[in-house]
């Protein structure tokens, strides 16, 4: 059963979510984007859509 609910839709979307709200912190840390992205193997755009949304939310 464990292995199913990893296959759902919803716990995959949910762990991506978890992904993109660490993104800041790694922005914080002085990481690129592309070490961002690479670290939590997301795409590039992912990583630069959250970063842009990050300084304009400062």
């Amino acid at each position: 059963m464990y292995l199913k609910l990893k296959q759902t839709r919803v716990y995959q979307e949910a762990r991506e979510e978890g992904k993109l709200e660490a993104v800041p912190k790694f922005l914080a840390l002085g990481l690129t984007v592309e070490q961002i992205a690479q670290a939590l193997d997301l795409d590039v755009t992912q990583v630069q859509q959250v970063a842009q949304q990050t300084s304009l939310n400062q």
